[in-house]
């Protein structure tokens, strides 16, 4: 029996201190410098108990204190970075991985502890995951698309250099969507070629462009080699979002995001809206990859993380466009409950 089951069996209150530890010190390491106050707010933690795991954390030198707040020391950070493998374990996530790749039946499931949801430090272990991820499999002479999203933005954030150049070049995979410019695929692309030290080229075009538009924007020259270049490109980064958070975000009137609600539309790629099973809803007049394009890209990696996107990662990986998905553990719990209900249901039936 391995040390942690056994932990698990003899003293399970050993191992939620640890998992609540980590948690403090990692919220601590993004929001750093930070009061009590607020990290009492965002753990949904007593400030009685914050102020006692503080002094704890003081003592062992994790956490220096300052009139602006609280930050991790050099030491907090190495045994941040320790503890990443140790509360995977106690968690179980390489079988929840194990589990998820089947089900979701990709190559490859990352899931990072928490769930986004409920806990906004959790999105940028997401992003953390996800950038060192990318800077693994991308190779020199590559190009990489990417669309808009909060969470690629996150992404984008998180890819400092490092002092190791990629000769690759990063495009947008979508037009903008009009709302704020660091969500933008533009944004993402643009920072994203800055961490790897590569080039890239932007789409000067809205994402949403009515029917009768659409052949002359597509024509433009630049717009046209721009969206040719995504099209060739050998590794695809997108974000998984909700169909009623993409409708609301393309501007869609109520009306027919009430008809897309009813049609049973749970997520969204590429300006296409799925239902449970995968299948195409409705789908809108839009600049830059499509549906049909995302088979001839080599990788595809899908990122979206917190229990309310579960159906949404599930209608995207039903199309069979998705290699690798990474997600959280709030999202995954909630796929594997529903591939068990579907289960149930099926043998039911």
């Amino acid at each position: 029996m391995d040390p942690i089951t056994v932990l698990h069996r003899i003293a399970p209150e050993f191992l939620e201190i640890i998992d609540q530890r980590y948690a403090l010190l990692q919220t601590i390491n993004f929001m750093g410098p930070v009061g009590r106050r607020t990290l009492s707010n965002n753990l949904n933690q007593s400030e009685r108990t914050i102020r006692r795991e503080v002094e704890f954390l003081q003592e062992q030198g994790f956490i220096s204190s300052s009139h602006a707040g609280m930050r991790l020391t050099e030491a907090g950070q190495q045994v941040l970075l320790d503890l990443e493998d140790y509360i995977r374990e106690i968690r179980g996530l390489a079988d929840l991985e194990l589990e998820l790749k089947n089900i979701l039946q990709v190559n490859k499931v990352l899931i990072v502890p928490g769930n986004s949801d409920v806990d906004p430090m959790v999105k940028k272990d997401l992003a953390k995951v996800t950038s060192r991820y990318l800077r693994s499999v991308l190779k020199d002479g590559d190009i990489l698309a990417v669309t808009g999203g909060s969470t690629l933005a996150e992404v984008a954030d998180s890819f400092a250099s490092n002092g190791i150049s990629k000769n690759v070049t990063v495009v947008p995979a979508r037009g903008g969507l009009g709302e704020d410019v660091n969500l933008q695929a533009n944004s993402i692309a643009a920072k994203l070629a800055i961490g790897l030290g590569g080039a890239y080229r932007l789409l000067h075009a809205p994402d949403q462009v009515v029917p009768g538009v659409m052949e002359t924007i597509v024509n433009e020259p630049l717009i046209r080699d721009v969206i040719a270049l995504g099209r060739r490109a050998q590794v695809l980064l997108h974000g998984i979002g909700t169909a009623e958070e993409m409708a609301r975000r393309r501007g869609l009137d109520e009306d027919l995001i009430m008809k897309l609600i009813t049609a049973g539309a749970v997520g969204e790629a590429f300006g296409y809206y799925f239902d449970k099973d995968g299948k195409i809803v409705y789908s809108t007049s839009s600049v830059g990859l499509r549906l049909e394009d995302l088979a001839k890209i080599p990788l595809i990696i899908a990122v979206g993380g917190g229990q309310s996107k579960a159906w949404a990662v599930w209608s995207v990986a039903k199309l069979g466009h998705c290699d690798v998905c990474i997600t959280d553990e709030g999202a995954a719990r909630r796929l594997i409950n529903i591939f068990k209900n579907k289960e149930e249901n099926s043998n039911g039936n």
